[in-house]
Formats: structure tokens, C-alpha cells, sequence
């Protein structure tokens, strides 16, 4: 089995080890088996696609809540079978079961739907993947990036540094949870800026890429980003229970809290609710409110033509290839392999919320996941988010 910091690329942000214990709950995982072993007719490695490991997701599962996290939602599906599972707490003070169909912030997956968005507007011919974008958005884009193109944008390749914020720490940004910072000016603080390199020359994951995405699907459309993605996206793919907050800091409907630890100066820890929180800025880079059963829905469609017409289908999966190094491609995914296989991921992290997708391109192995980090935006490995992919993928 490889390193789980190689399969840990799935979780974007990961949460490291506290060592502080959270309340003790009698809470264990609840696993669902939805479907047997099905027959495979193709797969593009060779080997027929097994049924998911249901001992080892439950034991992936096992033991939360934990310093690591609080829940943690899982679906495994695929033409080999299908399983999804909870485990955890909806809070700590009440410490009652996870609700296995809650809504979560799925954080940069996001990304996926406004690129999905992109692809469908360019196959019905309103939008140029190879169109300047300062064509669309003059106001927002300095001159200095003339040459940036809608597919720059969606592989980031465009050289277009960040934006302002509303701070770099997580002390910065709690204090001003409720504060609204609009994508217009985050975008316009980002095209005032040098670029950072030439376009096409460079890959670097960025949000600003996806709010420029964002404005441009309002500027094209002359609606909402939230209206025109619902209609584009969310409506063919089934995907009932998602919807963009803007600048409601709440999750409405069922969800599971968010927490965040934080370290007083005496060395305790104490676990912060962060669970409103508004993500206006994020935009259509990761203010997306989603379930895991959204999610495959999401995934399926995609890669089944169902969102994107077939006609540019094939860039769900194009990378830059004269790039050293780049794997992520214009459908907002990122390529990665192990273990011979080749998996299309998204992960996105919010505080209080870890979650990604993940599939092969012949729908034979497909994971999404939500888990409650109590450290989402760490770049370290998460613990149960390395259990899961690693119980997931073998």
C-alpha cells in the first residue's frame, strides 16, 4: 500500500494530530451496503473493479469523534459495488449520532460545478475556451493580462496572483466571519496586480482563477452565478440538496457542526464552533453547500455526458502537457495515479469541513467523502481522511 501523504492529494487541506481528547460519545459508524458485486465490462487498467472493503471502511470510521475529527460521511461506489457509512457526532455538547445525509461546505469542489458550467456554455458556443477574457471582463482585468484565456482560467495557468482578503490567519479570518468581501473586488484587487508569470507558461492552483469563472458566467449569462450553475449543473445532474449561501453565514437544513481547535496559552485546547461562516468571497471558487450523495451525483453525471455535451466532454480530462509537473486539467479536476489506476479528484476545505471526490474515468471506483477536521485548513495529513482513501482505493 503506497504512503498515505500520496493518497492524502485527494483532501487538499488535511488536519494534523492534537493532543487534546474530545468528549467521549458512544456514537460508532453506521454502515450502509447499497448494492453486490457487479460485472465490469471494461477498465482501463485491465483488472475487474472489487467490491468496496466494507471491514475496512467501517474500521476507517471507528473512533469518532476524535482529536482529529468529529464526523465523517463516506460513499464507495463503482461498478464492483456500492457502500456508504457515518460515524461521529452532529455536535459535541449533545454528543447524539452524525446525520449520515447532512449537508456540509464542500469547500473547493465547488470548482468542478463552475467548470462544468464553463464547458456547457462553450459547447452551446457563448463562451471561447480560447477567448481573452478581458473581451467579457475589461473592468475587472488589467491589461498586463491581455493574453489570459477562459481555459487559462480553468487550468490555472493564467498567471493571475490572489486577491485581498480578510486576513492570512485563522485568528484574522474567525474575527471577521461575518464580514462580506465581494468576488468583484477580489477580483479587481487581483487584476491591478503583475502577473506572476506569462500564461500557459506555469500551472498554480488558485481561487482567483475560479472567481474570474465565476463573474464571467454572470457577465456572459446577464443571471446570478448561483441561478445560471443551478440550471447548467445542478438541475441534469440531480443534485437536489445543494445550493450557494453568498452571504448567509448559516447551512440550512441537516448538518453536522463544524469545529476548529484552537491552543490557549496554557496548552489546552479548546474546539471551536465555526459553523456559521459566510464564504461570500469564495464565490465559485468553494462557496458550494452540498451531501455526499450530491457529490456522486455530480461525478456520475459529469463523467457520463449527462452535463457537459460529449462534444467537450474530453476537457473534463485535458491537461496541460508541455507543463512539467501539471495534473490539474480544465474540467477542474486533478489527475492523479496510484497504484497503476488513474483517479480524477477535487478536494476543498473549509474550517470545520474537509471533503473530496474522486472517481475513475469509466465510473469503475468512485469515493466522496465529509469529514469534520478539527484542523481543515492544515496542510499536514489528516489521520481519518488518510484511513478513508486508503480503505477506499484498494
Amino acid at each position: 500500500m503506497r504512503d498515505i501523504r500520496r493518497r492524502s492529494i485527494l483532501a487538499g487541506a488535511l488536519a494534523v494530530p492534537l493532543t487534546a481528547g474530545l468528549p467521549a460519545s458512544s456514537a460508532t459508524a453506521t454502515t450502509h451496503r447499497t448494492a453486490e458485486n457487479s460485472p465490469s465490462t471494461h477498465h482501463p487498467s485491465g483488472r475487474r473493479p472489487t467490491a468496496p472493503d466494507a471491514d475496512a471502511l467501517r474500521a476507517a470510521l471507528a473512533g469518532l469523534p476524535d482529536a482529529d475529527a468529529t464526523a465523517a460521511l463516506v460513499r464507495v461506489g463503482g461498478t464492483g459495488g456500492r457502500w456508504h457509512g457515518s460515524s461521529g457526532v452532529h455536535d459535541l455538547e449533545s454528543g447524539r449520532p452524525a446525520d449520515p445525509h447532512a449537508r456540509f461546505r464542500a469547500g473547493s469542489t465547488t470548482k468542478v460545478v463552475t467548470a462544468a458550467a464553463v464547458l456547457r456554455l462553450a459547447a452551446e458556443g457563448r463562451i471561447g475556451l480560447d477567448t481573452p477574457v478581458r473581451a467579457h471582463l475589461p473592468d475587472l482585468l488589467g491589461a498586463r493580462f491581455g493574453k489570459v484565456t477562459v481555459r487559462h482560467l480553468l487550468d490555472h495557468t493564467s498567471g493571475i496572483p490572489a486577491g485581498d482578503g480578510l486576513g492570512t490567519t485563522f485568528e484574522e479570518l474567525y474575527a471577521h466571519r461575518f464580514d462580506t468581501l465581494s468576488p468583484q473586488r477580489v477580483a479587481a484587487s487581483a487584476g491591478a496586480k503583475r502577473p506572476e508569470f506569462r500564461p500557459g507558461r506555469q500551472q498554480h492552483y488558485l481561487n482567483i482563477n475560479y472567481t474570474f469563472l465565476g463573474l464571467l458566467i454572470e457577465r456572459v449569462t446577464g443571471r446570478s452565478y448561483a441561478s445560471e450553475v443551478s440550471r447548467l449543473v445542478l438541475a441534469p445532474a440531480g443534485m437536489r440538496d445543494t445550493y450557494f449561501p453568498g452571504t448567509d453565514p448559516r447551512i440550512l437544513g441537516p448538518h453536522n457542526r463544524g469545529y476548529q481547535a484552537v491552543t490557549g496559552t496554557d496548552g489546552t485546547t479548546e474546539f471551536l464552533d465555526v459553523t456559521e461562516w459566510k464564504q461570500a468571497d469564495r464565490f465559485a471558487a468553494g462557496d458550494m453547500i452540498s451531501t455526499t450523495a450530491d457529490l456522486e451525483r455530480l461525478l456520475t453525471g459529469l463523467f457520463r455526458g449527462r452535463i457537459v455535451p460529449r462534444s467537450h466532454l474530453r476537457e473534463v480530462f485535458s491537461v496541460p502537457t508541455r507543463i512539467p509537473g501539471a495534473s490539474y486539467g480544465a474540467g477542474g479536476l486533478q489527475r492523479f495515479e496510484s497504484d497503476g489506476q488513474v483517479y480524477w479528484v477535487k478536494s476543498g476545505g473549509r474550517y470545520g469541513y474537509n471533503s473530496a471526490i474522486a472517481a475513475t474515468s469509466d465510473l469503475g471506483r468512485t469515493l466522496v467523502y465529509s469529514v469534520n477536521s478539527t484542523d481543515a485548513k492544515s496542510e499536514d495529513a489528516n489521520p481519518v481522511v488518510g484511513r478513508i482513501i486508503t480503505a477506499a482505493l484498494r
